[in-house]
């Protein structure tokens, strides 16, 4: 069974960082492709970062500079280090993973089969 556990949420003023991280079960993301994506109220889900079982990565425009997606694959752990935040990154975020995957990083939710629970950032102003 394949669980994925994000924690690391919070609420920050603007200008500051969170890091979050997504303990993954069932799945190796050394061979996966994972990502991380946020969803705001009235909002669709968009994707954030995602990083191949290659380890190339790819990120949305409207973070790139910003954040940093990485993974520790003895830990099976997924991370995304957010800096220089904004209120408008205020959103749930979900950690995705694909398993077994060689394809590249891509940011769209249906190229995602597991999902996490989310976990809440407010970024205040």
């Amino acid at each position: 069974q394949v669980q994925l556990v994000e924690s690391g949420g919070g609420s920050v003023q603007a200008g500051g960082s969170l890091r979050l991280s997504c303990a993954a079960s069932g799945l190796i993301i050394s061979r996966s492709r994972v990502g991380w994506f946020r969803q705001a109220p009235g909002k669709e889900r968009e994707g954030v970062a995602a990083i191949a079982s290659d380890d190339r990565k790819g990120y949305a425009d409207s973070v790139k500079g910003r954040f940093t997606i990485s993974k520790d694959n003895a830990k099976n752990t997924l991370y995304l280090q957010m800096n220089s935040l904004k209120p408008e990154d205020t959103a749930t975020y979900y950690c995705a993973a694909y398993p077994n995957s060689w394809g590249g990083p891509y940011l769209s939710p249906a190229l995602f089969t597991y999902w996490g629970q989310g976990t809440q950032v407010t970024v205040s102003s």
